[in-house]
């Protein structure tokens, strides 16, 4: 149980959703007085919290007011790119820590902005067809395809769509625009390679690279984002990031201005070159900080916490502690991936608890939830996602294996939603 440090002490947090869940478990058991204002009544994070409003996350004078009326000591944003934005303000209009800035929002939290940053700083993006709405012929005369569509500013996939064809583009694009605000949207060559994360960590100015890794997708939904099967830590192309890229990053983040939060870039890997594709100045869905955690020995959500009720992370040597190549421990993320249909029965998920290997399990979705559609292609159809830490590659493997052919997840009429899992020797080379 973690030192009850803050007892009293009230939190406002924007989203309620189920990766938000730890971040709250976390802050209860420092003693602090969570508020968690989300829109969606009974999301997850909202049932453990202190307190749950239904104040939207995106209505920045609603979160004022609540801020206000409940005499809040600091807000922080939970698990979702959108939120960064009000965060940013409502600390601004509250006088309260805040670890973003209004410039750092600008290019984080839109896709087109984010891209054109990083190629200031020779951080290439995946290539890009011009494309606006107004669809000129000659404009998709010049497109190759396959290409993906995506909006500005979404997260988890959402409105993500691989097209084939021009008759597939138009389409697309009008589905993209359906799930953007500002509505924009960017049209880039599909790409079939190597994905990789980089997990950044910063204090006081100080930057560390937490982790590297490699990113494994389905490829059962044709046509669809490729949603996340699981990821392996640390990269098989980790020297090659840090030879090429690392310094590019440091020198972006230092000028921007950042100092203090948790930053991921998401890259493809192809003939030697890294293309960055998405990024978030945030805590990630797939919570590598819970592996981070296990491995380095800090948390980042009691770093975080703590910056919004004080202004400081901590008293910590984030260099010291911090070792992207995890001190020679091997680590893994396995998500486990439903089809549309109603959660009948799920079996075998429970025995992480008697793992030593297991460090940490969120599971999103219980029996009797619905898996709907339109949710296919996005992070709404992930079930959980399990956090593995080993000594060897070879005892990684094996567990990989056994959660794989153990956990089973039936619908309503006893078939199947689970997707297959990803190719785990090819992964860890073994």
């Amino acid at each position: 149980m973690t030192e009850k440090i803050f007892n009293g002490r009230k939190l406002l947090i924007l989203g309620g959703n189920a990766e938000t869940v730890p971040l709250v478990q976390m802050a209860n058991d420092m003693g602090i007085k969570t508020i968690v204002a989300s829109s969606v009544p009974n999301e997850p994070a909202k049932q453990i919290a202190w307190k749950g409003s239904d104040v939207d996350g995106m209505d920045v004078p609603g979160l004022i007011a609540l801020a206000r009326e409940e005499h809040v000591d600091g807000v922080l944003v939970g698990v979702a790119d959108m939120l960064v934005p009000s965060y940013c303000k409502v600390c601004d209009a509250l006088g309260l820590p805040c670890y973003a800035t209004q410039r750092i929002v600008d290019v984080f939290a839109f896709k087109d902005i984010f891209k054109s940053t990083c190629e200031q700083y020779g951080i290439h993006g995946v290539p890009e067809y011009y494309l606006d709405k107004e669809m000129r012929e000659e404009d998709i005369a010049k497109i190759r395809f396959p290409v993906m569509v995506k909006p500005v500013d979404s997260a988890s996939g959402q409105g993500i769509i691989r097209c084939n064809n021009a008759e597939e583009l138009k389409k697309a694009v009008l589905y993209a625009l359906s799930f953007s605000k500002k509505k924009r949207f960017i049209v880039e060559r599909y790409m079939e390679c190597d994905d990789m994360g980089m997990y950044y960590t910063f204090k006081d100015g100080v930057c560390s690279a937490s982790c590297i890794y490699d990113r494994y997708a389905s490829i059962e939904q044709p046509g669809l984002a490729r949603v996340c099967l699981g990821g392996i830590y640390p990269s098989k192309h980790i020297g090659e990031y840090f030879n090429r890229m690392h310094e590019n990053a440091l020198r972006m983040f230092k000028e921007i201005g950042i100092r203090n939060g948790v930053l991921m870039l998401s890259a493809f890997f192809e003939n030697g070159e890294f293309y960055v594709y998405d990024t978030g100045f945030r805590l990630q869905g797939e919570a590598p900080h819970l592996l981070m955690k296990s491995i380095h020995g800090f948390d980042q959500r009691e770093m975080l916490l703590r910056f919004a009720l004080t202004g400081s992370e901590g008293d910590f040597d984030l260099m010291k502690l911090d070792d992207p190549y995890l001190r020679g421990k091997q680590a893994a993320t396995l998500w486990f991936l439903l089809k549309k249909g109603i959660i009948g029965k799920i079996e075998g998920l429970s025995e992480w608890q008697n793992d030593p290997a297991a460090v940490a399990l969120i599971q999103r979705k219980t029996e009797g939830d619905e898996i709907f559609a339109e949710w296919i292609g996005t992070e709404k159809q992930v079930l959980a996602r399990l956090y593995l830490v080993c000594d060897t590659k070879e005892e990684l493997a094996e567990r990989l294996h056994h959660y794989m052919d153990t956990v089973k997840v039936t619908d309503i009429e006893g078939r199947s939603m689970l997707l297959h899992g990803f190719d785990v020797e090819k992964a860890l080379g073994c």
